[in-house]
């Protein structure tokens, strides 16, 4: 193929060690082992698309087989040795995918072949891409000779998916994980590129197709590629057509809509996701980028510009940094969750676009500007809410921020035939014993297990809670109050740490019963008897007058 025809990503592969970016430590590491003569049976690369796995592979064998030696590799006069590994037509290295020879057939004609000595060459060498796709027989297969091959024959082995290469395979490798190539890195090397290949493009536009990559150096070389040819080339290909190349919106709209959030200006956020949308930008897209702005918010006093990927420049980082310290910690932690639980419903919805327009709609009415909001309903009745961002509930974004005054809703005509039975509850002990008394287990077990009592007075209750109380638990202790009692309860939750709950009272008890019983002559004397005693439990039984 002529060189000019090709793509950047083949054009520009690393043919050495040398010209390697990102991957110094396991580059000097197998130079050493081959001056040192101390070469492993098996080498395992591992990592993401495009950091060069196959790419080290061959140069590894072309290191084993080169007529000069790996300290004087052919870098453009080529021997016959290194000019046949990379052309992939060389005789004693046989490179296979492990997506096309899965089976345990294609394994044993590899191990039949691996017989006979290679004929040009020092070493015969199979290489095997994508090796954790082939079958557990096959790995089974492999076992024996990856342990103790001939001396003249190395396996090298490729797989983006470590994990579910068997562990008996893995043990038998010397294992390299490739990191993804650091930006800066990137950076200069696809800037060096964009200048051998004389190309218009801008810094800015060359930041954004490192960041889009995240680390490989394939994508960013495709990327590179696409943009070169997706303009005229008298045309600079700055980061605002780069930007509607590669389907990406200007960050600075981002932080001005997050901005809006907090401001609780619907208007101006919906006309601004609008205009990103209206760019073809997926609801996707939009999404994570959110996400990832709000990990900047959480955490920009702890980040440098650089340490950001060329995710952010100077100005939008300067601005993140003065919003940060008007918005709290709570509030940036629970839009965080709120984000998470929102990617899993745009699986679920047909319009997607629809689905984050409510999502910055409910983010709006999660700012903590507005304290309290008062609303009324057709029959007058007040349903005041309070926000409040110290309650933080593991299973469910909206539930986390519910500190809710609520006030029983007039029962539907539909409901007119439940007759209220005009009981007397004053105290928590009465509550509990009127579940008891009704069957009402349920209940009785959250208020007893997961419910720290605050106050408790007629008509009103005010608690704290843990994060296993259930989620209906305030809509069915209204109602069965409510038909207990023909009154509407409000039921509050408070900042108050509140009472131990019922449950933890019992604990505290029984302990401190196990811990006097064990200070006692009797325990001490029952323990000499029996060393290997342990005092599990009491049981208080009741105290006869008669002894």
């Amino acid at each position: 193929m002529n060189e000019k025809s090709k793509v950047l990503a083949l054009k520009y592969r690393p043919k050495t060690f040398q010209e390697l970016i990102g991957q110094k430590v396991t580059s000097d590491t197998i130079i050493n082992s081959i001056k040192a003569d101390k070469i492993p049976n098996a080498y395992l690369f591992t990592g993401i698309r495009g950091v060069g796995k196959t790419t080290i592979a061959r140069i590894v064998a072309k290191s084993l087989n080169c007529l000069n030696g790996v300290e004087k590799l052919c870098e453009k006069n080529l021997c016959i040795n290194c000019e046949g590994i990379s052309k992939s037509g060389h005789m004693d290295v046989l490179e296979m995918n492990g997506a096309d020879k899965t089976s345990i057939n294609d394994i044993r004609d590899l191990i039949e072949f691996s017989r006979y000595g290679p004929t040009s060459s020092k070493y015969k060498i199979f290489i095997i891409d994508e090796v954790h796709q082939i079958s557990s027989s096959a790995f089974n297969a492999l076992l024996k000779i990856l342990e103790e091959p001939p001396n003249y024959l190395k396996f090298i082995l490729a797989t983006t998916e470590i994990k579910k290469v068997p562990v008996t395979i893995v043990s038998r490798c010397q294992r390299f994980d490739l990191s993804r190539v650091k930006s800066e890195d990137l950076f200069q090397f696809i800037k060096k590129v964009k200048d051998c290949e004389n190309g218009n493009v801008s810094d800015e536009a060359l930041r954004l197709i490192v960041k889009i990559s995240e680390g490989s150096v394939r994508d960013a070389l495709s990327l590179l590629d696409r943009g070169l040819l997706s303009l005229n080339k008298k045309k600079e290909l700055n980061l605002s057509e780069a930007q509607k190349i590669f389907g990406y919106f200007d960050k600075s709209q981002l932080i001005e809509m997050f901005n809006l959030v907090l401001q609780g200006d619907e208007k101006k956020v919906l006309e601004i996701y609008r205009r990103i949308f209206d760019q073809g930008i997926d609801p996707k897209v939009f999404i994570n980028d959110f996400l990832e702005l709000i990990y900047y918010f959480k955490n920009i006093n702890s980040l440098t510009l650089e340490s950001t990927n060329f995710s952010l420049n100077d100005d939008e980082f300067s601005k993140i940094k003065k919003i940060s310290n008007s918005v709290d910690n709570k509030v940036l932690i629970l839009f965080w969750q709120f984000t998470i639980k929102t990617i899993e419903e745009l699986e679920v919805v047909s319009n997607q676009n629809l689905s984050i327009e409510m999502y910055l709609m409910r983010l709006i009415y999660l700012s903590p500007l507005s304290e309290k909001i008062d609303l009324e309903n057709k029959n007058n009745t007040k349903l005041s809410v309070k926000r409040d961002f110290d309650y933080v509930s593991k299973n469910d974004a909206v539930d986390q921020i519910k500190n809710i005054t609520q006030e029983k809703k007039i029962k539907s005509e539909n409901d007119t035939n439940i007759k209220a039975e005009n009981r007397i509850i004053e105290t928590f002990k009465n509550l509990l014993d009127t579940c008891n008394e009704k069957k009402e287990m349920k209940l009785k077990y959250e208020l007893e297990k997961n419910v720290n009592l605050v106050n408790f007075e007629r008509n009103r209750i005010e608690i704290s809670f843990n994060d296993n109380l259930d989620k209906s638990f305030v809509k069915d202790l209204s109602s069965k109050l409510y038909e207990w009692t023909g009154e509407r309860w409000i039921i509050s939750f408070s900042k108050e740490k509140g009472q131990l709950s019922i449950k933890q009272q019992g604990d505290d008890e029984k302990k401190k019963l196990i811990n006097d019983i064990k200070k006692t002559q009797m325990y001490n004397d029952f323990l000499n008897k029996f060393p290997d005693a342990y005092l599990n439990d009491v049981i208080v039984g009741e105290k006869n007058d008669d002894k």
